[in-house]
């Protein structure tokens, strides 16, 4: 991030950005920061400012799997009208995880007018794509943010509106918002106007306006499961459905926190201290007590057969073979009466 904020400041732009990761508020804030810069006119511009580097003619952007590489590249040949940059933004293209040959060559010696930006969610660094771009332009990968970090941005934003929270608190809102910065920029906006005749926010506040997250309620769920509580656990998932949150969504996720759990039990039993089970298992450290306590209500070969099955029953609807919401109840009702 660093290097493309002095990017920016100089005005001295790399040809290739590529932003990836699962920050998906800084991925937008540095997207737009950067297709900002990229498409004011510079100096040597004919018509100046005047165009803005020649505003929309000079910008296009793709988006998806089915992008066309050779539409791409035809387009990044063309001369930019009245500036001196082309500048085309992909996103979510896949393009760093499957084979794209024809680009990645074409981005060795891309047009000298041509600037590209990627955003992407995933990539595969042994793919020529991420390699290529690595040689030729800047990549930055934006991850979740620590806890340190998420409270000094928070506290900036709070400071701006002349408003105090202390630590307890902070760490009681991070708790219900979860560490995805958008989540907790629109938590935040709620918040600082709820408490608008407020000096210093309290627990109330955040109690009052706080939305849980989705990651939360599952965390819950597994807990209720843990604790043989069917009926808890299906009616949290029944909420999250009128949520409309889609079941195989939902079975991601119930996933996802099986295999923290199942990391936390390997590398708690090897030793590991907090902080680097945290960064090892992708959560903030601060939530590393609560998942290690709610593992301990779970065997390792159970965890590790919520593992095996999840993957199967999304098989199984992907295939056809099971309803998606039926599949997340089966899993629901055999692990809260299994467990134990």
């Amino acid at each position: 991030m660093k290097t493309i904020d002095e990017d920016i400041k100089s005005g001295n732009y790399k040809q290739i950005y590529l932003l990836y990761g699962t920050e998906d508020y800084l991925k937008r804030q540095y997207r737009d920061k950067l297709k900002a810069g990229l498409t004011q006119a510079g100096e040597d511009s004919p018509m100046g400012g005047m165009l803005s580097g020649g505003g929309d003619m000079n910008f296009n952007r793709f988006e998806g799997k089915d992008i066309n590489p050779r539409e791409v590249i035809d387009l990044a040949e063309t001369l930019p009208f009245f500036a001196e940059r082309r500048v085309i933004l992909i996103e979510n293209s896949g393009f760093f995880k499957s084979s794209c040959e024809e680009l990645a060559e074409y981005l060795g010696e891309p047009a000298p007018s041509a600037f590209f930006l990627f955003v992407e969610e995933e990539v595969d660094k042994r793919s020529k794509m991420y390699k290529t771009v690595k040689n030729k332009g800047t990549i930055v990968e934006f991850g979740a943010q620590n806890e340190e970090l998420l409270t000094r941005w928070i506290l900036s934003r709070l400071k701006k509106e002349g408003k105090n929270i202390t630590g307890s608190v902070m760490q009681l809102f991070l708790s219900k918002t979860g560490t995805d910065m958008g989540n907790i920029d629109r938590e935040l906006e709620k918040l600082i106007c709820y408490t608008m005749d407020k000096d210093v926010i309290e627990a109330k506040d955040v109690e009052a306006i706080a939305t849980e997250q989705t990651t939360n309620r599952i965390f819950e769920m597994i807990n209720a499961i843990a604790e043989h509580n069917k009926r808890g656990a299906l009616d949290l998932y029944y909420d999250l459905l009128t949520l409309k949150e889609p079941p195989m969504r939902i079975l991601y996720l119930i996933t996802r926190q099986f295999q923290i759990l199942f990391n936390l039990k390997d590398m708690a039993g090897k030793g590991f201290d907090n902080q680097t089970m945290a960064k090892k298992a992708g959560i903030p450290p601060f939530a590393v007590k609560r998942n290690l306590s709610q593992a301990k209500g779970f065997t390792a070969a159970q965890v590790k057969g919520a593992l095996l099955d999840g993957a199967e029953l999304e098989e199984a609807v992907k295939t056809g073979r099971m309803n998606d919401q039926m599949a997340v109840e089966l899993f629901i009702i055999k692990y809260s009466a299994a467990v134990k």
